[in-house]
């Protein structure tokens, strides 16, 4: 079985991270053949060119450029690919053409988050609605996010991400963080993400004020692409920045979760949460936006707390709550990880993509 997989980057992200694993994953099946096409030169995940498969860059010259069509086309008609997976609106967009005109499978593996806005002025909800129709199989990370789209039953799939526990043998002592970051306070709360539309840091720097202005033994870390922009920096209060650790893109985030105490993620819109999963996985207690596919994995009162969207005072609640009680952050933690070494395991996530690229290939 012969399967192309067509990402829009491999920059550091929650999409990005799950192909990777996959292609990890798919290693160890004798008879499935893979590569991969890229959309962008930035390749944060470089261990993909490690693993001896062909990795193909298309880089777009203007937002309209037919040659991505040509360039596709001639991969697959060298490859002969049984299964075209897209991963992202985009990439779903130029595969639709071309798996038509060459008979191959298309999975369209786009929906990753819950729209709040369904309507055209989105764009991917409307570039989901122009290729679904063509599309042989949907597969959305969470069954909100596929419910958010409309997507018929006949076609929607729901594979969670998957965690790969081999990613927690490097992972630094937790002194070691803090002494690279000068942390000198008892406590660290912290959020993985990047610094986009996506993600709201202004709730999660306002909630750190709030704490902030209570007490003065946490350190607050923000881990992910451009936190430390100038645009991230000018959000927090000037007067709790010596609290404030907003360090970029890190490539060992397990590190920097093992020196957490409390995990946050406010946002927005979300399916399945690699962040939450690394939480988890790490045995760290969970304080996320409810809404979207974060519910499907984290366990109200158990595993960590659920708060509304853009609201800092019940985020600080909760976390406070946590700072508190030590018992309850161990056994948050020790739920989580547990849910997660069950119910979200990589060898979970690679056999349910298996079994659906066989049931579309008919090998």
């Amino acid at each position: 079985m012969r399967i192309i997989f067509f990402i829009d980057s491999l920059a550091a992200g929650g999409k990005e991270r799950r192909l990777t694993e996959l292609i990890k994953g798919l290693q160890k099946k004798q008879d499935v053949t893979c590569e991969i096409v890229v959309m962008d030169n930035d390749v944060h995940f470089t261990e993909i060119f490690d693993l001896g498969i062909n990795v193909h860059f298309i880089i777009r010259k203007s937002k309209k450029d037919f040659s991505v069509f040509f360039q596709l086309h001639k991969i697959c008609k060298q490859f002969k690919p049984d299964v075209i997976h897209c991963w992202d609106s985009m990439t779903a967009v130029y595969s639709v053409p071309i798996s038509k005109l060459l008979g191959i499978k298309l999975v369209n593996g786009m929906i990753v988050d819950c729209p709040s806005v369904r309507n055209y002025r989105n764009k991917t909800w409307l570039r989901g609605k122009l290729t679904f129709p063509f599309s042989n199989m949907i597969i959305g990370n969470s069954n909100a996010g596929l419910s958010a789209y409309g997507v018929s039953k006949k076609k929607s799939v729901c594979i969670y991400n998957g965690f790969n526990f081999d990613r927690m043998q490097n992972v630094s002592n937790q002194d070691l963080i803090r002494q690279k970051l000068s942390i000198t306070t008892k406590y660290v709360v912290g959020m993985v993400a990047s610094f986009s539309i996506y993600k709201d840091y202004k709730t999660y720097y306002k909630a750190a004020e709030l704490i902030l202005k209570k007490r003065n033994d946490v350190t607050f870390l923000a881990v992910g692409d451009k936190t430390d922009s100038a645009e991230s920096v000018d959000l927090n209060n000037k007067t709790f920045l010596p609290f404030m650790r907003l360090v970029g893109r890190q490539s060992d985030v397990e590190s920097y979760i093992a020196a957490m105490d409390v995990c946050v993620l406010s946002t927005f819109t979300e399916g399945i949460s690699n962040s939450i999963l690394e939480y988890m996985a790490s045995a760290k207690p969970v304080v996320a936006t409810d809404g979207g596919g974060t519910k499907e994995i984290v366990t109200e009162g158990k595993t960590g707390f659920l708060v509304n969207a853009e609201s800092p005072e019940a985020l600080a609640e909760r976390i406070t709550q946590l700072l508190e009680d030590e018992n309850l952050r161990k056994e948050m933690g020790e739920s989580g990880k547990f849910r997660v070494f069950n119910d979200f395991s990589i060898d979970r996530m690679v056999d349910q993509y298996v079994v659906h690229y066989r049931k579309l290939s008919g090998k």
